[in-house]
């Protein structure tokens, strides 16, 4: 991101190290003046103590001021990225995608099962064979809607017995065989950002859900949209998703103001006009709850707006970041306060005009 940074209070700043808040992820950066080092908010090295620290807006500036990169957090990549010490284990999976993995596998491989397990947990909210598990769902899926017989798949793809299949099946989509034989799943895969990693969800249909992974609402709205379009979830790449990851790094690189992907935003006729109403906001500005409320024909609706904001499944790409207090104050994003004013920053230093006077403060 190329954007001029007003960085959070060093108050706010230490607190943030000190709860490791994810939700900091790209917009500051801390130096530990005793050793030398620079990480991410969310490190989990040891807490260092307040006159050690020194913050900075990028990695840039870190670097400049003589300090070298965290080996624990590699706060040079993007967070998410998978690690070397594990990216043996991520190639044999592409190139063996229905095998059945063991500890003892792992430990072939000269890696730790505990650690393995930990690390899929944090970044994939599962264990690592509950993963594999649904990767091989998948793939069974893709049989079935190929023509394949039931037993053919769960065997082809490493279910021991047609009734583990069944129930492995039902578990993590609600469906049978047969019900996923004749509707096409949903997919989702794990976009990495400057803000920190996304969930993106999609099909042939469009792209339906782009959260950031640490949202507490990500679970509610994956309830929601298995709901709404009566579809298996689950883990897979698709073209749509590929396209929303390259668009996203142009947007975050500066170099595209709108986006252009095959959307599902389905919801009531208020929330459809709403959220239609968020896509028309030009690129760097903003619009209050209530001039929002007014162009759908609801001018005393200002708070029913904010709520539907809230509902927003596909963050960015209908950009409810744009939506501010009337008195210009930023309020209400579930993706984190400080990542929606960073956004409004990218979006004001890649303007045209450059002359967009933000909103400086955050409501808490």
């Amino acid at each position: 991101m190329n954007a001029t940074a007003t960085l959070p209070s060093p108050e706010q700043m230490y607190q943030a190290i000190v709860d490791r808040d994810v939700e900091m992820e790209g917009i500051f950066i801390v130096a530990v003046k005793t050793t030398g080092i620079f990480c991410r908010p969310g490190c989990k090295a040891k807490t260092p103590n307040r006159e050690n620290v020194e913050f900075f807006a990028s990695t840039d500036e870190a670097l400049a001021a003589g300090y070298r990169p965290c080996k624990r957090c590699r706060p040079l990549e993007l967070a998410g990225s998978v690690p070397v010490w594990l990216a043996p284990l991520f190639e044999q999976m592409e190139s063996e995608p229905s095998r059945r993995w063991t500890n003892a596998d792992l430990q072939t491989l000269g890696l730790s099962p505990i650690r393995v397990r930990r690390w899929f947990q944090e970044h994939y909210r599962m264990t690592f064979h509950a993963y594999l598990r649904t990767r091989r769902l998948g793939l069974a899926v893709d049989g079935l809607q190929s023509g394949d017989d039931i037993l053919s798949v769960a065997l082809d793809h490493g279910f021991q017995s047609l009734s583990g299949f069944r129930e492995s099946l039902r578990k993590w989509t609600g469906h049978t065989p047969t019900d996923a034989k004749h509707k096409d799943p949903i997919l989702v895969e794990r976009i990495l950002t400057p803000l920190g990693p996304m969930l993106a969800a999609g099909n042939d249909a469009g792209l339906c859900l782009l959260e950031f992974v640490d949202r507490k609402m990500l679970p509610k709205q994956f309830e929601r949209i298995s709901k709404l379009f009566s579809q298996p979830i689950l883990p897979g790449s698709h073209p749509v998703l590929a396209e929303t990851a390259r668009q996203l790094e142009e947007y975050f690189q500066g170099k595209r103001k709108t986006f252009d992907l095959p959307l599902r935003m389905d919801g009531t006729p208020f929330q459809s006009a709403v959220w239609q109403q968020l896509c028309e906001i030009p690129f760097g500005e903003t619009r209050s709850y209530r001039q929002l409320a007014v162009k759908v024909g609801k001018p005393t609706a200002s708070r029913a707006v904010g709520r539907t904001n809230g509902d927003n499944r596909l963050a960015i790409v209908v950009p409810c970041h744009r939506v501010v207090r009337s008195d210009g104050h930023l309020c209400g994003y579930a993706g984190g306060l400080w990542r929606k004013k960073r956004l409004l920053q990218l979006e004001q230093a890649t303007s045209s005009a450059g002359q967009l006077a933000l909103p400086l403060d955050i409501d808490e």
